[in-house]
């Protein structure tokens, strides 16, 4: 684990329930003490599920920063438990999101979230479940529920999907971007034409995706 990622255990309740998670902290966050800085939660898929939060730095932005990599903003990275999935574990992450901004100099209109597989589902599930609390979503070949659309409502989307993914269908993004379409929502579908299951390599190495996220603010 790189030295730039530090790990913490989330105390979710009194019955056992634990959110192991990864934090990264920019180099430049302790040069301003005034700056308040954005935020990215990303949500891991069902393969990196576990007490190990090592095992994190397998795909995405978290494998990016053990690899050296400089992102621009605060990532928290919480672990799935194995027993679970992340739409089990939502109240759970949105408390360790309130501890984590409330602990660090978080722009709390610049929160965004993103993930891969099970957790592109957990993007779409999260920003449903707490709607307005994000200022832009990268839900990644994930599959949920269209009838969260009116929920997730206008916050920017930005969502990717291989069309040969035989793991979860292209359907079940295309039906989310028909039915926020359908809500008035702000979405945008980028394809991946002879692509499977991992669409999420070339979109986290893509820095218009980061430079996406950045440009949006919280609205209201």
């Amino acid at each position: 684990m790189s030295t730039t990622l530090q790990t913490h255990t989330f105390r979710v309740d009194s019955a056992g329930n634990n959110l192991p998670y990864v934090l990264y902290l920019p180099s430049e966050y302790q040069a301003d003490e005034a700056k308040k800085w954005p935020l990215m939660l990303f949500l891991h898929g069902a393969s990196e599920r576990g007490e190990d939060p090592s095992v994190l730095t397998a795909h995405g932005p978290v494998k990016q920063v053990a690899d050296g990599a400089e992102l621009p903003f605060v990532m928290l990275a919480p672990q799935c438990p194995s027993y679970s999935t992340w739409a089990c574990e939502l109240t759970g992450v949105s408390e360790l999101l309130d501890e984590v901004t409330g602990k660090h100099r978080i722009d709390e209109d610049r929160v965004y979230v993103t993930g891969l597989s099970m957790g592109g589902a957990g993007t779409w599930a999260i920003s449903a479940r707490y709607p307005g609390r994000f200022a832009a979503i990268v839900p990644i070949c994930g599959a949920w529920m269209p009838e969260a659309a009116p929920r997730i409502g206008t916050v920017p989307v930005w969502t990717f999907h291989g069309e040969e993914d035989s793991n979860i269908s292209i359907k079940h993004t295309e039906q989310m971007e028909a039915a926020l379409k359908e809500a008035g929502g702000s979405v945008r579908f980028t394809r991946y034409p002879g692509v499977g299951h991992d669409s999420w390599t070339r979109t986290y190495d893509n820095p218009e995706v980061y430079d996406w996220l950045l440009s949006h603010r919280r609205a209201g």
